[in-house]
């Protein structure tokens, strides 16, 4: 429609980073972001706080669901 902003296509590093979401074990609480592939320092993006987010997050970075790892 006429007032949605349309989305922009946010690009990152892919030779440098990898995209992670990290999960909490006790609160169940997820967050999305970056983690650098020399140092392994994680960027911290976005909250996920359900499966909107997640797409959000996929769809900003141009990121397919199979690229993404999980640590806890």
């Amino acid at each position: 429609m006429f007032w949605q902003k349309k989305k922009k296509v946010t690009p990152y590093d892919k030779t440098a980073k990898f995209p992670v979401i990290r999960s909490s074990i006790c609160t169940g609480e997820q967050v999305a972001g970056f983690k650098d592939r020399e140092s392994g320092q994680f960027t911290e993006v976005m909250l996920l706080r359900n499966e909107a987010d997640l797409r959000e997050f996929m769809e900003t970075y141009a990121i397919e669901e199979d690229e993404i790892r999980r640590e806890w």
